[in-house]
């Protein structure tokens, strides 16, 4: 049996290896053709810490302090050349995906659905042509549009693993993807880059609260697919803000998920002041007190950068400490820079 290992380089590319059982992560790397940062290569320079975000494994003894300080190691930090793992790891490589000769990976899928969401989004399912690719819950790729020199960036909204792809693309008229979706047909292939990005679900028991900001929800249907899987037994609540009730897209899919989920919860909020929704104004209006007041909960955000610094502010200027805090805004064209 293989563990897999997922390298996420500071330049938001993410690159996937087989790490093989008593396997260094540095050998596996360097198997796999991804130079990782190195010097003596055993356990004395510190030139290959990196910071292990998930997972199991074993640093063994036979490096010196001089490299990996007990207090880093108790913060999570790493010497690829030492480290074996015992479970499936995420690491941060603190270099760019370049400087360590490899990048990002294409691959291609046909487009099997197209399910318009009123004027607001377009559900896009298709298949991936060969091995389904490996990502994290929350990542994103580049979709190439065809018929242009351009691409997009799109969150995956299914769950890892899988041969067929989903997304929530939001309409803008005129926009590129969007013009290009109101020909496209299934059967239609396409080309992606990826997996990207820097927000992703991360290991751990703690209260999970998600806050998704219009299409910004893909991700976090990601996520609740892995959650519901894996029957996780923490709460997880999701506040779901949209300025319109016609951009309340795959509420059903959330229902879903709250039976799957005995723990999950949902709220819906809309903008619009002369909606007849039950819950109105703006996502930091509706976030469970409780939950907040705790401090052991990791908070998720996702939508667009007004959303993002709003909920920054409000936990700033209210003193929330959350336990984590992963965040990502996003513009009708492209995710910008992730943070965590």
């Amino acid at each position: 049996m293989c563990y897999r290992i997922a390298l996420n380089f500071e330049d938001g590319v993410t690159r996937f290896i087989d790490c093989k059982p008593g396997e260094k992560v540095l050998d596996a790397a360097f198997r796999n053709k991804i130079n990782l940062p190195m010097d003596c290569s055993d356990g004395v320079c510190g030139t290959c810490k990196c910071r292990a975000e998930s997972g199991a494994y074993d640093m063994g003894e036979d490096y010196i302090e001089d490299a990996l300080t007990e207090d880093e190691a108790a913060e999570g930090l790493v010497l690829t050349c030492q480290m074996v793992p015992s479970s499936d790891c995420v690491l941060a490589v603190p270099t760019s995906a370049g400087a360590c000769k490899t990048g990002q990976q294409k691959f291609a899928a046909t487009v099997t659905r197209i399910a318009p969401q009123a004027d607001a989004a377009v559900v896009l399912e298709m298949q991936v042509e060969g091995e389904p690719p490996a990502f994290l819950p929350g990542q994103y790729v580049n979709i190439d549009v065809p018929g242009s020199a351009g691409n997009r960036s799109y969150s995956f909204s299914s769950a890892p693993g899988e041969a067929d792809l989903g997304f929530l693309i939001k309409k803008i008229p005129g926009g590129l993807m969007s013009t290009w979706l109101d020909r496209a047909a299934p059967g239609d292939r396409l080309e992606l880059t990826g997996p990207m990005g820097s927000f992703y679900l991360r290991d751990g028991e703690r209260p999970l609260l998600f806050l998704a900001g219009g299409t910004g929800l893909a991700p976090f249907l990601s996520m609740l697919e892995v959650l519901a899987r894996a029957d996780a037994q923490q709460p997880v609540h999701l506040v779901y803000g949209v300025t319109r009730d016609l951009d309340l897209v795959l509420v059903d899919e959330l229902a879903a998920y709250a039976e799957r989920l005995p723990n999950f919860s949902y709220d819906t909020v809309v903008a619009d002041p002369d909606s007849a929704h039950p819950r109105k104004g703006w996502v930091t209006q509706h976030m469970p007190e409780a939950m907040l007041a705790a401090g052991e909960v990791d908070i998720y955000l996702c939508g667009p950068p007004a959303m993002v610094d709003a909920v920054r502010h409000y936990l700033d200027d209210n003193g929330i400490r959350p336990a984590s805090f992963h965040y990502e805004k996003f513009t009708p064209n492209a995710p910008l820079k992730a943070s965590a």
